[in-house]
């Protein structure tokens, strides 16, 4: 059975009398240990694309399936829960909190899991270890650089062990070495974790170090 299907997943935007598609008709199926980046243009629709696999919104039409469950017929506190463990989230900015340390920021999304083992403090070492980090475990966010904040965000996003590390433009604003290395990590969850990632960026260099690269235009999403 499949990590994650999509089926014909739709949705529109209507302000006004103007109605726009951001995302048209996509299936695509997810496997565990998938690594898949999104390619495209400001406005393809690839932010809104994964904030319906996300949970954060509900599509016009289709389903989008875990665990043989479609997520967009869940309750408010069920879609919590699911964004909870079976996602884990990482945006273009780190978005720590300014007056906790990197292992606390680290420890915050257990603090809602329902499993006491996943909120551990030996869990945010590990993952302090993963991403180069094991000697700013307690340093704040104004003492870590670009770079490390972001770091510190990717385990942050790991910390409820998910099955999918949804990751929207995480390199965006960091210079070239620094994007190869966040890449370096992604690929060693990948592979070590065997976490599912689904990457979105508008640097295609860094989607062909994916397992596999989509282009999203005008809502359809095509494989490169």
């Amino acid at each position: 059975m499949s990590l994650l299907e999509i089926k014909k997943l739709t949705k529109s935007f209507t302000v006004g009398d103007t109605s726009t598609t951001a995302v048209d008709n996509i299936s695509l199926i997810v496997e565990k240990g998938d690594f898949l980046s999104i390619v495209g243009h400001s406005g393809s629709g690839k932010t809104t694309f994964v904030s319906i696999i996300g949970g954060i919104l509900k599509p016009t039409s289709g389903e989008v399936l875990i665990d043989n469950t479609d997520i967009c017929s869940l309750n408010d506190d069920l879609l919590s829960e699911y964004r909870n463990i079976k996602i884990g989230f990482m945006f273009q900015f780190a978005s720590l909190l300014p007056m906790l340390t990197a292992k606390e920021n680290i420890l915050l999304p257990g603090i809602f899991g329902s499993n006491s083992h996943r909120n551990g403090e030996d869990k945010a070492i590990e993952y302090l270890n993963i991403v180069g980090l094991h000697d700013k475990v307690n340093s704040y966010p104004s003492q870590l650089s670009g770079g490390q904040q972001r770091r510190v965000a990717i385990a942050r996003a790991l910390i409820n062990n998910p099955d999918i590390l949804l990751a929207d433009e995480p390199t965006g604003d960091l210079d070239e070495e620094t994007e190869k290395d966040i890449m370096d990590i992604f690929t060693k969850i990948n592979t070590e974790k065997k976490v599912s990632i689904i990457l979105i960026t508008h640097n295609t260099d860094l989607a062909k170090m994916s397992k596999k690269m989509l282009r999203m235009s005008h809502g359809k999403l095509e494989e490169v």
